[in-house]
Parts: structure tokens; sequence; C-alpha cells
């Protein structure tokens, strides 16, 4: 049976039809461990589709995230938008774009409280924690996997090219490490294959068992892509003390901004650092939570904001 003009007009328009999703990364860091919410059992990450009732992309996203989680969004910023036609954005409606934004909240979440629940990044990236060192799973899975990867390509120059992304990014072969490269390692991983979204996209059958807990569609990319920026803007912004309670102590501060780096700092530089920015002041209390000698109460100055420029934790 022939489809009529009609049909087969309406069919090419929705071919040719653009929608937009909205996809939260909502990082908090109790104690000092760093969180993201998550739905659908820690699948995905908050989201839902622009709608013509949402009066902006930004409301249509906080709509989204408190019907799905109950947790009110406070300060968000645009994060990237992805459209990669490779990475499975079309749909039978058409392309389907993902517009991503990047919150910070001081909130204490409780791990596994319905309707959405907190999750640690790095459960999602076992190899971007670095505090205790560089973790096992690197030059025992990671590292001989990426090397049989790049033996795969047919040209010299191809080979030698992949090696050389990978040393970059995980930091072998003499490379060091750099932990902004969060969005490069997990690309170079789903090019290789070696991740469950690459075997889902690219149709191969069930990729290589390896740790790190795998997402919907591109959402774990979209994560990585939230930690690379806040990685990279605890450097230069004191964007931190969005994620601390209102009086802390410089301990308390140093071990957060370890926690997202996934890096251990220098005491003394940090705490010169803060001093010389003047990022905080003493708030007369003291707190007895340390284990030991009871310690300094501190809180952020935000009139410093306005002083003079900052420069973060770098």
């Amino acid at each position: 049976m022939r489809d009529t003009p009609g049909a087969t007009q309406q069919s090419a328009t929705e071919r040719h039809a653009i929608s937009a999703d909205l996809i939260a990364v909502l990082v908090a860091a109790p104690n000092g461990n760093p969180v993201v919410l998550t739905i659908k059992e820690a699948a995905a990450l908050p989201s839902g589709p622009f709608e013509l009732g949402h009066r902006s992309l930004q409301s249509g996203l906080r709509n989204w995230v408190e019907q799905q989680t109950g947790h009110p969004l406070g300060y968000i910023e645009q994060l990237y938008t992805f459209a990669d036609r490779d990475r499975g954005s079309d749909g039978p409606a058409g392309r389907v774009i993902s517009i991503s934004y990047l919150g910070l909240t001081r909130v204490e979440p409780t791990h596994g409280t319905p309707p959405g629940s907190w999750r640690g990044w790095y459960e999602f990236f076992p190899w971007e924690d670095h505090r205790t060192g560089a973790p096992n799973i690197i030059q025992e899975l990671i590292v001989p996997r990426l090397r049989q990867w790049a033996d795969t390509a047919e040209q010299q120059d191809k080979r030698q090219n992949r090696l050389r992304r990978a040393g970059s990014a995980f930091g072998f072969d003499g490379r060091p490490w750099n932990e902004e490269l969060v969005l490069q390692r997990y690309e170079l991983l789903f090019e290789a294959g070696l991740v469950e979204e690459a075997a889902r996209a690219k149709d191969i059958g069930d990729a290589p068992a390896m740790p790190g807990k795998p997402m919907v569609g591109d959402h774990r990319r979209i994560l990585a892509t939230g930690i690379a920026r806040l990685r990279t803007k605890i450097k230069y912004r004191p964007v931190v003390f969005e994620l601390m309670p209102p009086s802390f102590t410089l301990l308390q501060l140093q071990r957060a901004v370890e926690a997202l780096a996934g890096l251990l700092v220098h005491k003394q530089n940090f705490r010169r650092l803060i001093e010389q920015q003047d990022l905080v002041e003493e708030t007369g209390e003291m707190s007895s939570d340390t284990g030991g000698r009871p310690a300094k109460l501190f809180r952020f100055r935000h009139a410093v904001l306005d002083e003079h420029a900052v420069a973060g934790t770098k």
C-alpha cells in the first residue's frame, strides 16, 4: 500500500524536527564526599523535554528536577549542548539535542532517598579518585586494554596517535596525570568500546567488563563534562564555598577541595592561599567535631567577590 502525499510529508517533517532535552548535573559535597543527584536507580540524571508551557529553558529544567526528585534548584549555569548524531541523539520523531546545566548545593543529602538519590560520582568514574594514589584499575585494566585497542589500528601513525592520546589522558608512558581531563578520558574509553554506553550506541554487543556504573544515553558523558567544569572552575573562582555549610573548619574546606579534584593538596600552601585571598573570616566559635583539639570555625567572606578578583584554589 502506497503512502498518501500527506503522510509522506508528515513523516518527512517529523524526521527533520528538533526537540530539546534538559539535563541537570546537581552536585553536593557532604562530609567532603562529592555526590550527584540521580534518578532511575542512579541510571540517569534528572531530565525532561523542553515544552511549550515552559517559560524558559531554566524554568523547564527546574520543573523537571523538582518533579522527579523533590529537590529545588538553586543557582545553575549552562554546561554544554550535545547534539552528536552518532551518539544516539536521533529519535523516531527527529533530532534530540541535550542541553545540560551544572548546579551546586549545600544540602546535606541522604543516599537512596526516593524519588531521587545522591550517589558518589566516583561510582561512575572509579579511575578519577587519586587521593590515595593512582587507582589500581588504571594500570591493571585500563592501560592494557587501551594498548590492545591502539594495536588494532591498521596504520602505524594511527596506532601511535591512539597510544599518545591514551597516555596523555590516563597519565602513563611518562606523562603526568591531569585531573581536568575527565571528559577526554571517558570519551577515549567510549571510542575504544570499553564502556557499556559504547556497546549500546555502536550495537557491538556487550562491552568488556569495565568498573564504573553506566547511565542511560549520554548521561555519563554529561556528568563527566560537569565534573571537568567544576575541577577547572575551583582553581579560578571560589565556587567550592557553594558546597560548604555556613560555618566550617579549614580542614573541612581542604577536604572538600581534595574530594572535588580527586587529589590531595599541600596543607600549608592551601591555607596560605586562603589567607592571602581573604576568602574566609573567623566566626568566633570552635568546632569539637574534629576528633582532636577544637578547631576554629570560619565562614566565606562574600564581600571578597566585590573587592577584587579571586584566584580560587589553584
